[in-house]
């Protein structure tokens, strides 16, 4: 028998055909197509020859720094789409990098995404032809790259994907992988400037797979509605890519709404859901969330923010076990896990540290504060990201033997972890910490609330005080919340200090990323 190259991604999709070549492994709701793995592999193996045309091939940096030198890479700018799958596993093939773009970014974003990227290929779906040109008109180098068309409604500004992609959908020989080889650029969510392109390793890919399979216990016959976006680390890290490694059914579309994936979840059986706290209450309040058969979901996972107890209420009583996760693009979307029968009292925590991470809860000095305390939380795992593209400053800044988080928590006497805000969101009154998620978090129990953000203002007597921030539940007006009824009902839970002294009202919270609340632009709205 020849010998084969170690592929580590690259060998996904062949060796899933082979066990499972017959099982569905991803259906795309939009067209109401299903995919086999055999038609995955046939798929990718199609998309690798097309990538090593186009020079997307391997660059080992096995010796060298992969934050610095990474193999051919694709860039594509689309919602979630079957080709964003052939584009995985056939970059994984020829060692090239898969480099996600979000199509939410304006012209000069994106421009400049564009030339830290450096594409030997960008690959765009229509809708977003304005935009990509608009981008590569602005950038020299991105100028020049080959640009593929995704059509919509037979519409394509450049020659399409399909028509490019060689007929030969036989076994690709790709070349020998080391684990260190870049895999993945996955840009950060941040909300101010550009984002920051993470390095993610083949390695980084399979450890996390393995975390998330083995915290979670999924199974071969798991089905899920993939609700994060593709440019989106959650869109391939907390459940594409380990259910994929399981052989397990992703369920994707353009866009999902809260009745779409009650739908999904009920027509498909869905065992498995991984949503932001906004979705996870939009479904909620969705009208068809009485009447949706939720009983084969066993494993409900809000994450990207706090979920509010009255939230995660409404699911326990329709018999699911929603519980909260934790994760960040720099060190995978999958940390923590709760232990089995966990208690209800916990479930403002996510959990404890998944078998292959270790947590810790520093001060400022780097030493471990002491339990019950409030530090910075640090990671230490082998999916840690291997640094940020071409930035060594900020990759010195944040990687290390342990990952900074940038994220506030404690550690409790049984090990359980709190997540207590962002470090930079914490401010001081009258020389006291205030942490908003603390604050947000007792807010969004009273009735008129739906969600808030709470900010720092300036204050003369105190420095500063808290700013609440509140979109209003359904069906109420400003009338029904004022600042001495916020004062009666915190009265009993939180601190003087940390009551909100001011009150906002939005109609919705701004969002960025995932449906994830944008702080920074609350903040550059309401404070003062």
């Amino acid at each position: 028998m020849t010998e084969r190259p170690q592929e580590w991604v690259g060998a996904w999709s062949e060796k899933r055909a082979a066990l499972s070549p017959a099982r569905v492994g991803l259906v795309d709701a939009a067209t109401g197509t299903e995919y086999t793995y055999a038609d995955l592999d046939r798929r990718a193996n199609r998309c690798a020859r097309l990538l090593a045309e186009r020079g997307v091939s391997l660059d080992s940096v096995e010796d060298g720094d992969p934050t610095d030198s990474a193999g051919g890479r694709v860039a594509v700018v689309s919602r979630n789409r079957p080709a964003y799958v052939d584009l995985f596993f056939a970059t994984a093939k020829t060692g090239g990098v898969l480099a996600p773009l979000s199509h939410r970014l304006a012209p000069p974003e994106l421009a400049e995404l564009l030339d830290a990227v450096d594409p030997e290929l960008l690959v765009v779906e229509e809708p977003f032809a304005d935009l990509a040109a608009a981008a590569t008109a602005a950038d020299a180098r991105a100028g020049d790259c080959p640009i593929l068309s995704l059509p919509v409604d037979g519409e394509s500004t450049w020659d399409t994907y399909e028509s490019a992609l060689p007929e030969d959908d036989g076994e690709f020989d790709g070349p020998t992988v080391a684990p260190g080889d870049p895999h993945l650029f996955l840009h950060t969510g941040g909300s101010t400037g550009t984002p920051k392109e993470t390095v993610i390793s083949h390695e980084s890919v399979v450890w996390n797979s393995v975390n998330t399979i083995t915290a979670w216990g999924l199974r071969d016959d798991d089905v899920t509605p993939m609700v994060f976006p593709m440019f989106h680390t959650g869109g391939w890290n907390v459940l594409t890519v380990p259910l994929f490694h399981m052989g397990g059914q992703v369920v994707i579309d353009r866009e999902f709404d809260p009745g779409q994936i009650l739908g999904v979840v009920e027509d498909r059986s869905a065992t498995v859901l991984v949503a932001v706290p906004a979705v996870l209450r939009m479904m909620v309040e969705h009208d068809r969330w009485e009447g949706t058969d939720l009983s084969s979901l066993r494993l409900v996972k809000s994450g990207g923010g706090p979920c509010r107890q009255s939230v995660m209420e409404a699911w326990w009583d329709r018999g699911v076990d929603l519980s909260q996760g934790y994760g960040l693009t720099e060190c995978g979307p999958n940390n923590f896990a709760m232990p089995d029968d966990w208690p209800r009292e916990k479930a403002h925590t996510v959990g404890v540290a998944n078998v292959h991470v270790d947590a810790r809860v520093v001060d400022d000095d780097g030493r471990e504060v002491p339990t019950g305390e409030i530090g910075e939380l640090e990671l230490r795992s082998p999916h840690a990201a291997a640094g940020y593209w071409r930035a060594p400053a900020e990759t010195a800044e944040t990687f290390g033997e342990w990952v900074s988080t940038g994220d506030l928590a404690r550690v409790d006497a049984e090990g359980y972890v709190s997540i207590e805000g962002r470090k930079k969101n914490m401010f001081v009154s009258g020389g006291e910490n205030v942490y908003p998620a603390e604050v947000e978090d007792a807010v969004a129990d009273h009735p008129a609330v739906a969600d808030v953000v709470v900010i720092p203002v300036p204050d003369e007597q105190w420095g500063q005080v808290g700013k609440a921030v509140v979109e209003l539940a359904a069906g109420v007006d400003e009338s029904d919340l004022s600042l001495p009824a916020l004062r009666e009902l915190l009265d009993s839970r939180l601190a003087r200090f940390k009551h909100p002294r001011r009150l906002a009202f939005v109609d919705e919270l701004p969002t960025s990323g995932p449906s994830k609340i944008d702080r920074d632009a609350v903040e550059a709205e309401f404070g003062e």
